[in-house]
């Protein structure tokens, strides 16, 4: 199956939405703890979906139970823990919620995982993405759109 990740910080909403036309993404999962805020601009929820639908005929879905616990990400946020206790913080959450049998893999191909971070190398968007890809078998075929 193919899976993307993207980030919608520093992009316009051309270069975003273009990078998700190239990757032939069919459906975005939004895996964001707040998808509402003025600071998302183009990507506030009911935006982001309109736009999806009416540029690219592609879908939106909320994936609430890939995104962290609010107060985990405020201290990460906050600079009172580091990415490796972020990271761990989070992990152990999604295996807690046991995210690996509660979300059909059939949504996965041909979607892109959308969170705020510019890049996945410290983002939760990217950690979840490997921890379904190992407990799926390597199933996924993961590339992040930046």
């Amino acid at each position: 199956m193919q899976v993307a990740t993207i980030g919608f910080t520093n992009k316009s909403a051309q270069q975003f939405f273009e990078l998700l036309k190239r990757a032939e993404v069919r459906t975005v999962l939004d895996v964001r703890l707040n998808n509402v805020s003025q600071l998302a601009g183009f990507a506030k929820k009911n935006d982001l979906r309109y736009f999806l639908s009416n540029l690219l005929d592609c879908g939106y879905l909320e994936l609430r139970d890939l995104a962290p616990e609010k107060t985990m990400l405020k201290r990460y946020q906050a600079k009172e823990i580091a990415w490796k206790e972020y990271a761990d913080s989070y992990l152990e959450l999604l295996a807690r919620r046991r995210v690996e049998n509660n979300l059909d893999t059939g949504i996965f191909d041909h979607s892109c995982l959308l969170c705020s971070e510019d890049t996945p190398h410290f983002c939760h968007r990217r950690l979840a993405v490997e921890y379904l890809n190992s407990t799926w078998g390597n199933s996924l075929k993961i590339t992040h759109l930046y």
